[in-house]
């Protein structure tokens, strides 16, 4: 038995409220998360002899036990008294240090997949309650839909998205989450926003979009689409370089950019893919270039990833918009 190219999508936080922080170290959060169509894919073939093993890493060196699809796979065996095992392969698409949410994602798929491969019979919330020690997004992909999240991102209602296509842009370098949290620089006390308004604003939104449906060259509205902000993002760009020049590129070319999660990914929001294309075209052939010249003479800066003003951006993807996770009836 086995189960093949099971997906495991990337996730955007349209915004990223830090509003306080708790006793025991972990943020507050709002957020709104959404899918897109960019996809890990992970092969389960079955395993009578109870073992989990992996093929494929979501970071080089990464120990199996600190691997979340691994800790994924153990979690449900643990809480189900299954003998059953696994031989997990993976490919990754989803870059690593993103704020695209790969690693949980991953973890997300796996404890849906086993559940089946398995025959385990858990219900949602019962895999949600495996989820949630295994990192702060891994809950909103096993809840299956976009989401407002409150708590530590693990609060989750269920919210309406509208039909859109994202360019989503990754900047030489990635973002490790830990060290954008505890900076000092970062702003914990945004005032919390309800549910209600975010829909009120995304209404509003929908209908200045239908009046100039078409009539701008780039299928965009000429003034900020997003809501909120992403509190993380001004961190982000003063410690790295790499990120300030690609932010600050995108802007004087006149694209409204906004960072996900912890960086270092930024995504466009477009009506359709048609204008996303013509986008990606435009910036790729501005702001790709070669190696910087750290790069190029084999050094390396942790502190600060220092590029050339011409290689702003490593790679690019136009993506789709999600409303609900491909294996949400699973």
């Amino acid at each position: 038995m086995a189960l093949y190219d099971v997906p495991a999508p990337a996730k955007l936080n349209l915004f990223l409220h830090v509003t306080g922080r708790r006793p025991d170290g972990y943020h507050e959060l709002q957020t709104v998360f959404r899918f897109i169509d960019l996809c890990d894919t992970l092969d389960f073939d079955l395993r009578r002899d109870g073992g989990i093993h992996r093929e494929g890493e979501s970071l080089p060196g990464l120990p199996p036990e600190q691997d979340l699809v691994v800790r994924a796979a153990r979690a449900l065996q643990q809480a189900t008294g299954t003998t059953l095992g696994a031989q997990i392969r993976y490919t990754k698409r989803i870059p690593s240090g993103a704020g695209l949410g790969g690693g949980s994602s991953d973890a997300a798929t796996t404890l849906i997949a086993l559940n089946r491969l398995w025959n385990t019979g858990l219900d949602r919330d019962a895999l949600l309650q495996l989820a949630r020690p295994l990192g702060a997004d891994v809950p909103v992909f096993v809840f299956g839909r976009a989401a407002f999240a409150e708590g530590t991102g693990d609060i989750l209602t269920e919210v309406v998205v509208p039909d859109c296509s994202y360019l989503v842009l990754q900047p030489q370098g990635s973002v490790p989450t830990s060290q954008i949290f505890s900076s000092p620089d970062l702003t914990r006390d945004t005032e919390p926003v309800i549910i209600s308004f975010f829909a009120d604003w995304q209404t509003n939104q929908a209908q200045e979009k239908a009046r100039c449906f078409g009539g701008l060259p780039e299928g965009r509205l000429s003034g900020n689409p997003f809501f909120g902000r992403n509190d993380l993002q001004p961190v982000v760009i003063r410690q790295y370089e790499a990120i300030r020049h690609m932010a600050e590129a995108l802007q004087q070319q006149g694209f409204h950019a906004r960072m996900t999660g912890s960086g270092s990914c930024f995504f466009v929001e477009f009506n359709t893919q048609k204008p996303a294309f013509r986008a990606q075209q435009k910036i790729s052939s501005i702001m790709l270039g070669g190696k910087s010249e750290t790069q190029a003479s084999g050094q390396h800066d942790t502190s600060a990833i220092h590029e050339s003003p011409r290689a702003v951006v490593k790679d690019s993807w136009v993506c789709s918009g999600l409303s609900d996770h491909p294996l949400r009836y699973w």
